[in-house]
């Protein structure tokens, strides 16, 4: 790779880790192209990205994200998932790793911190950003409907009262 081909990856990759979500780092050898491509094809669906990255690049991109604890998850054959949502990388890569035993997951860098495989594990099983606006939506609507039918019984009762009155004093 020439220096401008270096220059580009770098800028690429400090994008990347400024935007995504999370990061999860994993070694992917021993897997052939159509096993990659199904992993692209997996975190695609959901937004999510693959890249095989060079370490000594990704470390200088890192930029002390996560401390050593981040660099050191660069050793060896690395690529990254990532995505907007912390969760979509964390899911996929999970799952993948569980059918098939060439992609190990290392750790992530979430932010300004750095996790292992089991944090990579656990952030999988948290619902996901759309999950969690539909549970506050869900939520937000029966609470407003609860309100709504509060505020409009008494007036309910009242006017049913009336109707009584009304029908006894014509009677």
């Amino acid at each position: 790779m020439d220096k401008a081909g270096k220059q580009a990856a770098l800028a690429e990759l400090e994008t990347v880790f400024e935007t995504s979500g999370a990061v999860i780092v994993t070694h992917y050898t021993g897997l052939s192209v159509a096993e990659m491509t199904g992993l692209r094809t997996k975190l695609g669906e959901n937004g999510g990205k693959l890249k095989v990255v060079k370490n000594r690049i990704a470390k200088i991109a890192l930029g002390g994200k996560g401390g050593e604890a981040g660099a050191d998850l660069f050793k060896g054959q690395v690529a990254i998932a990532y995505a907007e949502d912390p969760t979509v990388p964390a899911k996929a890569a999970t799952e993948f790793a569980k059918d098939n035993d060439k992609l190990k997951l290392i750790g992530a860098i979430m932010g300004d911190e750095a996790m292992d495989a089991s944090g990579v594990e656990a952030l999988s099983k948290l619902p996901s950003r759309e999950e969690l606006i539909a549970t506050v939506v869900a939520r937000l609507t029966g609470q407003a409907s609860q309100i709504a039918q509060r505020v409009t019984a008494p007036g309910a009762q009242l006017a049913g009262a009336i109707n009584v009155i009304g029908e006894q004093a014509a009677a």
